[in-house]
């Protein structure tokens, strides 16, 4: 009976401590603690997963990345890589016994009985990849090409200038430093390299592509004779006015190289072979200049070299192939109705399977064994492992690193509402209500603007533009999903819709979702602010001249300004030279460079102004931030320039982050909040 009491004892107590977990809202802070979960690798055998957690340290202004072992069977994970260091890009030995990664700029092992971690090489690399066979590995080392000014003039060593003979000087946010990611193999033995590594590429050209292509455009064969990677064998003006990649094919026997998709003139990329090594499957874009364009997926048939588009009447995107075990379907991932879902294709017949849906998305997925392991995130859950039965189409959850703090978070619901256009298109609007939401109450809303302009508004989960973190700070978020976004009923149509109008039906989109939702009893229309990135700083720019009192308060971060002055310091040129119909001094009277640049309308400017800019920001350099700054100042506007000399296009740093953060919901509770 006393055993039976302190069993009960125990039980009550765990019950109610569970119950008494404190609900709290999301704040700036608390999101930092959140772990960033992202699969890594699975073994040979399909029966472990690796996966990653990073971690940040605001107060060290730093952070960590861990690597673990997961039993896709028991669940039971253990960490690999210590805590304190950093680990990326695990890669299991064809063995199955032990697992590469790389920790500070170089190779090293980690037995799966022993745990003790062993250095591969001492040579600094971006990445690498085991051969099938285990007899060589493949690396992508910087290599040196270019003259710099100081080989040029040795008696200036300490001389600062740069001297380029040509555009791609600076791309994202980095100067050209003469050097190119080149692709090695080397002889691998009993964990270490043997010999001199062998550069398959050898000249000033990139693989992976920079700045955030990585190893998966980089595979072998699979017995190991042949190598493909991925590469834009262009350089200065020409490279920056072309998305023209190719897939090479390398024979490690002969030491020849071919280019498999030439004539192709887009992005090809993610190659991968079939596990019998018959047919090598990567996906396409049609169009040199168009980085919108819909992906295609190509398979090429190694006995015949028969070059075929697989599925080209599906009207959506196709991204991140993976073969089955047995060959004879492929996953993919593909964005509809503005989620990205995991699909299934069959290629005796060219069908279609949709293994999952919901209101999530996949953003990885990989095959172990007869089922998937993926990783799926939505708009109010951070990012954990499932696997998913591509039979039953089941989903089981396999990680909960995040529960700790978020089991604890008040959760915002996310709804949809479908909002008539101007040209009597049916867009789908996602809302996303303040925690504990009452609909008696009428609470401020923000109208979120996505960037891109073709980036997705899809179940994504931000550790910065955060929507549920907007709506914990009171706010009804209104985002829609204007034409120029992927996963549309009209598919890649929608989503090309907006190259060359960027100031016409889109803003129209956003004005419409604002109006629909002004009327909803729930929404306070005279307390709306708009706020948006990049693209969306542009959209931001341009209602703040054109948006006839609807707004109380806008923030723009790294936003386009003038169109004309962007075009003459931006970086990647087929971008502008697409979106925008060409430069401005061959059409200097069309509507891109008129009525479509939100500098055109600073005389109509009423409303206060938060400007939030890079200074490393070269896709939209800081020039475009503090023109619009300048002007609401000499126009007399309540505004505010907060700016960050070291990021790029994005915020990297944790503190600069949180103060990031801190601005722009104090700017948004001083304009919409009594």
């Amino acid at each position: 009976m006393r055993h039976l009491f302190i069993f009960l004892s125990l039980l009550f107590s765990c019950m109610t401590s569970t119950a008494q977990i404190p609900k709290q809202l999301l704040s700036p802070e608390l999101l930092w603690k959140v772990g960033r979960v992202s699969l890594e690798c699975i073994s040979p055998n399909g029966k472990t997963a690796v996966y990653a957690v990073q971690r940040y340290n605001t107060g060290a202004n730093s952070g960590t990345r861990a690597l673990y072992l997961l039993n896709l069977e028991t669940l039971e994970s253990r960490v690999l890589t210590d805590l304190n260091g950093n680990a990326s890009d695990a890669a299991f030995h064809p063995s199955g016994d032990r697992i590469g990664f790389i920790r500070d700029g170089k190779m090293c092992e980690i037995g799966l009985n022993d745990s003790s971690i062993r250095l591969v090489s001492d040579l600094e690399i971006n990445g690498f990849k085991y051969a099938p066979d285990g007899e060589h590995v493949l690396f992508a080392r910087d290599v040196e090409f270019d003259q710099k000014p100081v080989d040029r003039y040795p008696d200036l060593p300490q001389a600062t200038g740069r001297i380029s003979d040509g555009l791609f000087y600076r791309h994202w946010k980095s100067w050209h430093d003469y050097k190119y990611s080149n692709i090695f193999y080397v002889k691998y033995q009993e964990g270490k390299f043997y010999g001199s590594p062998v550069n398959i590429i050898n000249e000033p050209y990139d693989c992976p592509l920079r700045p955030m292509g990585g190893m998966e455009q980089v595979t072998w064969s699979p017995d190991s004779r042949f190598i493909v990677y991925t590469s834009r064998k262009l350089r200065g003006t020409a490279e920056t006015q072309s998305t023209n990649a190719d897939l090479y094919l390398y024979e490690l026997a002969s030491g020849k190289t071919l280019n498999i998709t030439e004539g192709m003139p887009g992005y090809d990329i993610d190659p991968v072979f079939s596990p019998d090594g018959r047919y090598l499957a990567w996906t396409s874009m049609e169009q040199a200049g168009y980085e919108a364009d819909r992906t295609r997926l190509m398979l090429l048939d190694t006995r015949t070299n028969n070059r075929e588009e697989m599925l080209a009447d599906w009207k959506y995107e196709i991204n991140h192939p993976q073969w089955a075990g047995d060959g004879k379907s492929l996953y993919f991932l593909s964005s509809q109705d503005y989620t990205y879902q995991v699909f299934q294709l069959t290629l005796a017949d060219q069908t279609v399977k949709q293994l999952t849906d919901g209101q999530h998305d996949y953003t990885d997925v990989k095959v172990a064994g007869k089922q998937l392991v993926a990783s799926k995130v939505s708009m109010t859950t951070p990012a954990e492992l499932f696997s998913i039965d591509p039979l039953s189409g089941n989903v089981r959850q396999l990680t909960t690193v995040t529960a700790d703090p978020w089991q604890s978070v008040k959760q915002s619901k996310v709804e949809r509402r479908a909002v008539k256009t101007v040209d009597g298109k049916s867009m789908n609007v996602w809302v996303v209500l303040p925690p504990d939401f009452d609909p008696s109450m009428k609470y401020p809303a923000l109208l979120y603007c996505q960037g891109g302009p073709q980036g997705a508004l899809s179940q994504f989960f931000s550790y910065r533009w955060n929507l549920q973190l907007m709506a914990a700070q009171g706010y009804v978020v209104i985002a829609p999903c204007r034409r120029g976004m992927p996963g549309g009923p009209d598919g890649q149509d929608w989503n090309a819709s907006i190259s060359k109008d960027w100031g016409g039906l889109a803003m129209q989109d956003l004005l419409a979702a604002t109006d629909a939702m002004a009327k909803e009893p729930f929404v306070d229309a005279g307390r709306m602010g708009a706020v948006g990135a990049s693209f969306g700083g542009y959209s931001v720019y341009w209602l703040a001249g054109n948006h006839n009192k609807r707004f109380k308060t806008f923030i723009a971060h790294c936003g386009m300004f003038n169109t004309v002055s962007w075009y003459g310091t931006t970086e990647e040129m087929w971008f502008a030279n697409y979106d925008l119909g060409g430069p401005y001094w061959e059409s200097p009277g069309s509507d891109a460079w008129t009525k479509f640049s939100p500098h055109q309308y600073v005389q109509n400017w009423d409303t206060p102004i938060l400007v939030m800019h890079n200074e490393l920001d070269f896709r939209v350099p800081f020039s475009e931030g503090m023109q619009a700054f300048q002007a609401a100042q000499l126009r007399g506007i309540p505004s505010r320039m907060v700016s960050f000399p070291d990021e790029g296009h994005w915020m990297s740093k944790p503190q600069n982050s949180l103060l990031w953060q801190r601005e722009f919901f104090g700017w948004l509770d001083q304009h919409l909040k009594p």
